[in-house]
């Protein structure tokens, strides 16, 4: 908590908005960093002189300018904030969707807000292809495409087989990354003001860029084995949506997976209700478990996402979708009118990668650092509860009392570490508190930055009294 206070006696103003102003240039002068906690409201109100009324006036002052955030039982925190900030930056509309995460991440902390591939030294391999491509296909690179070679697709086919299913080679289409194929079949199959059925908690950003076109979001119940069948039919019965996105193995952030039966169940409610299925396979095919997917069961309406984000290398943004029967070129041309088109450079590369083999080989050393990685977290957070997957680049830890996810959120990067609350995970408006946080370890550099990180989490799981900070 920062020792640092205003002076009231500068300025003609209102004494709120002297406190409330005086606070917002110590923010952008650097006197409170992104993360420092402000004092109690009654605290603050003592060393000043005011009245309690006068510091509850500023602080609502400085979280409608969006400098601060946090509320009763959680303690004021500034906010993170790029260096120089818009004013769109604090237009409440513009948070809304944009997450708990900051656009412009502080500099100088450990980053356990992400998933993306570890750095296994892929960026070689990845210029040797490019400069393969720069040889062979000049004309190319220096035009749009126009056209999709069959081997983007076959490339395609081959890293979305999973098991014993495997899509047909002209159902498939290559993306900008997952999120991106997403996004196009739910622009091809709905209409604003359509229902997109999400778990309470999932990878929220696909819910929020749904919502920023329009569509609207339904939430079902899920268990410690993922969605639970009947209320899903209770959705479909109620709200008639027509799409629904689910992760079926290692579902991010809960790593549940769902056992055959619900699969099944799953696949008969989303053909007796006329649902289309999305199912999101990004973490899944790295759990390799001998489960179907909901698209064996349910292969007429299933669209399967994957991409090499998690296990190759997240900047190449490789992704592919395979569609049902006779959507395929309609998604091509929802994702063409979303994005503006595929560029040649990264669809060739992916598809080279995959079809050569490297993409294999350097997911299998991405295993073993991330391997090595989760076993480093269970030794360092043993005795608390979390769930992990040997295979999967992040944990989801559940906060011992009196911990709240946001309140931890905060503490740890104060410490230097930047993590997700479960407020980052919510597809919308939920009353279901989980009070747990997910930790991704895949980003740091080396392995040595997982275990410090670590350890600032550990301290400050055991030093529950840090959680009782409150406002009063």
């Amino acid at each position: 908590m920062t020792s640092w206070l205003p002076n009231i006696k500068e300025g003609k103003s209102p004494l709120y908005i002297r406190v409330a102003d005086q606070i917002e240039d110590a923010i952008m002068a650097g006197n409170l960093p992104a993360g420092a906690k402000l004092p109690p409201q009654r605290n603050l109100a003592y060393d000043i002189g005011v009245t309690i009324g006068t510091i509850s006036r500023a602080y609502s002052l400085l979280h409608e300018r969006g400098l601060v955030s946090g509320e009763v039982g959680r303690g004021t925190y500034v906010r993170p904030r790029p260096e120089i900030a818009s004013q769109d930056a604090n237009d409440p509309a513009t948070a809304s969707f944009a997450g708990t995460r900051p656009f412009h991440p502080p500099p100088g902390k450990i980053r356990f807000d992400s998933t993306a591939a570890p750095d296994v030294g892929q960026n070689q391999i990845i210029a040797g292809i490019i400069n393969d491509i720069m040889r062979d296909h000049p004309r190319e690179i220096a035009s749009y495409t126009r056209s999709f070679p069959d081997h983007w697709s076959e490339a395609g086919a081959r890293w979305l087989s999973y098991g014993n299913w495997t899509p047909a080679i002209d159902s498939v289409v290559p993306t900008l990354g997952a999120h991106a194929g997403i996004m196009a079949i739910i622009s091809s199959l709905t209409s604003p003001g359509d229902r997109i059925v999400f778990e309470h908690m999932t990878y929220s950003q696909i819910s929020r860029a749904a919502g920023l076109i329009g569509r609207r979001s339904s939430l079902v119940d899920a268990d410690d084995f993922g969605v639970l069948p009947e209320d899903f039919e209770r959705v479909c019965v109620q709200l008639h949506p027509k799409i629904a996105f689910f992760m079926s193995s290692a579902q991010n952030p809960t790593l549940a997976t769902l056992p055959l039966d619900r699969r099944r169940a799953i696949a008969d409610i989303a053909h007796r209700h006329n649902v289309w299925l999305i199912e999101d396979n990004l973490y899944g095919a790295m759990d390799k478990k001998d489960i179907p997917l909901i698209a064996e069961l349910a292969p007429d309406r299933t669209f399967v996402i994957d991409g090499l984000s998690k296990s190759v290398a997240a900047g190449t943004r490789g992704g592919w979708v395979a569609c049902p029967p006779h959507f395929a070129q309609r998604v091509r041309i929802a994702h063409k009118m979303l994005t503006g088109g595929l560029p040649f450079m990264l669809a060739e590369l992916c598809s080279r990668l995959v079809l050569s083999g490297e993409a294999e080989r350097i997911w299998d050393r991405c295993r073993i650092e991330i391997n090595a990685r989760e076993e480093l977290a269970r030794e360092i957070l043993a005795g608390h509860d979390f769930n992990s997957n040997p295979d999967i680049p992040f944990l989801w830890l559940k906060l011992p009392e009196p911990w709240l996810s946001a309140t931890f959120k905060n503490a740890v990067l104060a410490d230097g570490v930047l993590i997700d609350d479960e407020d980052e995970f919510r597809a919308g408006r939920s009353g279901k508190i989980t009070h747990r946080v997910r930790i991704g370890f895949s980003s740091p550099h080396t392995r040595q930055d997982v275990a410090a990180g670590l350890k600032v989490v550990r301290r400050l799981l055991e030093n529950g009294s840090a959680g009782y900070d409150s406002l009063a």
